[in-house]
């Protein structure tokens, strides 16, 4: 059954439309992504079906009886219970429930046996209302949400921001409403509270719209997504990944039928003109009948997919084989260890992404990368030709007081400005724009100053921490693809699972100190983690001994070590091949001028050298096509 119609929403601020004529139907059990540029009227749209907002015209149609909890992305918290009294009032009812059963027990055992129809009536409301479970759910899901035992403690209105924002989605877990409205509801967790919270909402009895920009858990979690691009919203059948090639599909064929429409249109125009010239009274009548029919005619609009940015990294050098070097690393803050005897080594090529919870170190082990923070312990040793550039999740090496024009000409000061605004134009800042303030700027907007600086910089390694943050899922899709391209070396922090999944060839996990690799994407690591538990779990039941469990951890070191050169001599082999690519036009150009033919013998031999570096490339086809097969089927796994 339908549990959610919206027809024709048109909501309006002033003079700015927002919405326009909204067609939308969520099922019972369904759970819908909704997708957009920033502002472009997805928090208005909840906001409306929630009834926080008024629509201008159209219907909204909602299941008689259907409850909803909607979670913003600002909550407002000013109780003075602690987090678990103020997440375990959802159960005030149980609670009293409980209170009343107790007395009712006290009331029998003096002796009421009348009480006892009623003390069994209120019994089983109490255990259909999961009174006897209730404790441990709350501590559940506080749990997967990421408060810690001492943190569930604290007076809940001297939490941040953020921690404010996940004890309200607590609260809407636990009451379970029949239609949730969340958006943006990974902001505030780590990698392990976002699995968390995909898990729950697969298994979750009710249904769900969700508005996020992580596409990885939009993929997990949804089987429908809403698009609002230019006020209109479009809706797909199936998760992000069946949606991005819907949505191909749809632009291609409104835009054929558009073309086909405007032919059409240009053709009666035409026939019209012709009558008309003729200027008879039957041609006149005729050109009439004709323009009545082309006015009745419902004129589709060109569909117009949003400037997207359009940008590329490139290396100006080549690095040696040894890109970076960490060696027994350790960082302490005010007593606490973050991490101790860390080993890190990149090689040239190598796509590493570092994960963990908040608060492991992450960042600082960037900052101290990019010797912008001291190491307690350890060294950090660049290989030969290294060009480190950084990217900041803060965006701290920018300066709010310039205009964006001078944020980067003073930092590319041989470039002509006419170069900085084309480069600027890529990441959609254009005209007047490259003047304004840095420190007026959104997050994403900042963001892509800072990309487009990288850009300029032309590293080999590139250093980024959380690149995808801030920035919307167009923009996000275009930084993958040029990093895709990019032949220097990455070493990049982020919780954009997504992101991880395409970029990475190895994932490093910091947890408790210490980290952990493993060959592959995010995919991948998640597959390797199911493993190592499944042993663990079989090994303590007595069914793998230590010895074989050292053994299987050193054919997968193996492995991996197998896997990365084998991605290295892939990548070597593009260069290569291309290269020579090179030499055999060079020598081809050679031959086809005839006066190489003047002296026989020096023919020959340059025919000789132009056969055997044909005979070369050849070789390397060869080896570059095997090499891409295993490749792709390891990827595939």
């Amino acid at each position: 059954m339908t549990l959610l119609t919206l027809d024709g929403i048109t909501k309006s601020y002033v003079m700015n439309r927002v919405l326009t004529d909204v067609n939308l139907t969520l099922p019972e059990g369904g759970r819908m992504g909704v997708v957009g540029v920033n502002g472009c009227g997805k928090s208005t749209l909840l906001k409306i079906i929630a009834g926080e907002e008024e629509y201008d015209s159209g219907t909204l149609t909602l299941m008689r009886g259907t409850t909803l909890g909607f979670l913003t992305q600002h909550a407002d918290i000013k109780s003075d219970l602690t987090v678990t009294e103020e997440v375990s009032r959802v159960f005030e009812d149980v609670q009293r429930m409980e209170v009343r059963l107790r007395e009712m027990e006290k009331q029998i055992a003096e002796g009421h046996e009348e009480l006892g129809e009623s003390y069994s009536r209120l019994l089983s409301r109490y255990e259909s209302a999961g009174g006897y479970e209730w404790p441990s759910r709350v501590q559940g899901v506080l749990a997967g949400l990421g408060f810690s035992t001492e943190r569930r403690q604290q007076i809940a209105n001297l939490l941040s921001g953020g921690e404010k924002t996940r004890l309200c989605l607590a609260r809407m877990l636990l009451r379970h409403p029949d239609l949730l409205l969340l958006d943006e509801p990974t902001n505030h967790l780590d990698l392990e509270g976002t699995e968390w919270l995909e898990d729950t909402l697969k298994k979750y009895r009710g249904s769900v719209m969700v508005i996020s920009h992580d596409r990885y858990f939009l993929n997990s979690v949804c089987d429908s997504m809403a698009e609002i691009r230019q006020t209109r919203l479009s809706q797909y059948t199936g998760n992000y990944d069946e949606f991005e090639v819907k949505r191909a599909e749809d632009i291609e064929r409104r835009m054929k039928e558009y073309t086909l429409q405007q032919a059409e249109i240009e053709r009666q125009e035409a026939i019209i003109r012709r009558y008309r010239m003729f200027n008879r009274e039957k041609s006149i009548r005729a050109a009439e009948s004709r323009e009545r029919r082309l006015e009745k005619i419902e004129r589709l609009e060109k569909p117009v997919d949003d400037k997207r940015v359009q940008f590329s990294f490139s290396a100006r050098r080549r690095t040696g084989d040894d890109v970076l070097t960490v060696k027994n690393l350790k960082k302490s803050f005010d007593g606490r260890t973050l991490f101790e005897g860390l080993n890190l080594h990149l090689r040239a090529g190598d796509r590493v992404a570092v994960i963990g919870k908040n608060g492991t170190g992450k960042s600082t082990l960037l900052n101290i990368i990019m010797h912008l923070l001291p190491a307690d312990e350890g060294t950090v040793v660049y290989g030969s030709n290294v060009d480190a550039g950084y990217y900041d999740q803060q965006q701290s090496g920018l300066h709010p007081d310039k205009d964006i024009m001078s944020e980067v000409w003073d930092d590319f000061p041989t470039l002509e400005p006419g170069r900085v605004r084309s480069t600027l134009a890529l990441f959609l800042i254009t005209g007047e724009d490259v003047f304004r303030n840095v420190g007026t700027l959104s997050g994403g907007e900042r963001g892509r100053v800072a990309l487009s600086k990288l850009m300029l910089r032309r590293d080999n390694l590139l250093v980024l921490d959380e690149p995808t943050n801030h920035l919307d899922m167009d923009s996000r899709e275009v930084l993958e693809g040029a990093l895709d391209d990019y032949d220097g070396t990455i070493l990049t922090v982020s919780h954009d699972r997504y992101f991880i999944n395409r970029i990475a060839d190895r994932v490093i996990e910091i947890a408790d100190g210490h980290i952990t690799e493993y060959v592959g994407n995010y995919d991948a690591y998640l597959e390797k983690k199911q493993e190592m538990k499944a042993l663990l779990e079989v090994e303590y039941a007595g069914g793998v001994t230590k010895t074989e469990l050292n053994r299987i951890q050193k054919k997968e070191r193996a492995a991996k070590e197998e896997i990365r050169q084998r991605r290295a001599r892939f990548r070597a082999l593009e260069a290569d091949i291309e290269s020579k690519e090179k030499d055999v036009s060079r020598r081809e150009a050679e031959m086809a001028d005839g006066s190489v033919w003047l002296e026989r013998e020096k023919g020959l031999r340059k025919q000789a050298e132009l056969d055997a570096a044909k005979a070369e490339l050849e070789e390397l086809y060869s080896e570059w096509e095997e090499l891409a097969e295993l490749i792709s089927r390891e990827d595939g796994q």
